[in-house]
C-alpha cells in the first residue's frame, strides 16, 4: 500500500515548513498489532516525521519517525504498516496527545478527545 498519497505529503510538507499545533494528516498502524502513528508533519528531507507514536507498551509520546523505516517493517504473514484510509482527524495533535496520555494509548473516542480539548482551553486560560 502507498503509505501517502501526493496531496497528504504536500499537505504534511506545508506544516512541516509552518510550525504549529497541526490537525493529523495521516493515521498510520499495525494490522497485527497495536502500533500507531498520528502525523501531522513531514520535514523537506521527505523521510523525517513528526507527530504521535503509539508503539503499544502504554506510554504514546511526540517525537520524530523515518518514512522510509515504517515502510520498511515486515509483519507477520507478509503484512506491512497501512495508511489508515477512513482516518479524519478532528483536533489538533496535542489533543490527541493529551488523551493518549490519560488513556494510555492513541484513541479517537470523540468524549475523551473533547475532554482533552476543554482541559486545555481551561490550561490556556
Amino acid at each position: 500500500m502507498l503509505l501517502l498519497t501526493q496531496d497528504q505529503r504536500e499537505c504534511l510538507i506545508s506544516n512541516g515548513q509552518n510550525r504549529g499545533d497541526h490537525v493529523p494528516v495521516v493515521k498510520f498502524f499495525s494490522p497485527v498489532g497495536a502500533a500507531t502513528w498520528l502525523l501531522p508533519e513531514l520535514d523537506g528531507d521527505g523521510d523525517t516525521l513528526f507527530g504521535l507514536a503509539d508503539l503499544g507498551f502504554g506510554c504514546p509520546e511526540l517525537g520524530s519517525v523515518s518514512l522510509s523505516e515504517i515502510a520498511a517493517v515486515t509483519l507477520p504473514l507478509g503484512l506491512s504498516i497501512e495508511r489508515d484510509l477512513h482516518f479524519e482527524a478532528c483536533f489538533p495533535l496535542t489533543v490527541y496527545a493529551d488523551a493518549a496520555r490519560l488513556v494510555g494509548r492513541i484513541t479517537e473516542d470523540e468524549a475523551r478527545l473533547e475532554a482533552a480539548a476543554l482541559a486545555q482551553r481551561e490550561n490556556a486560560r
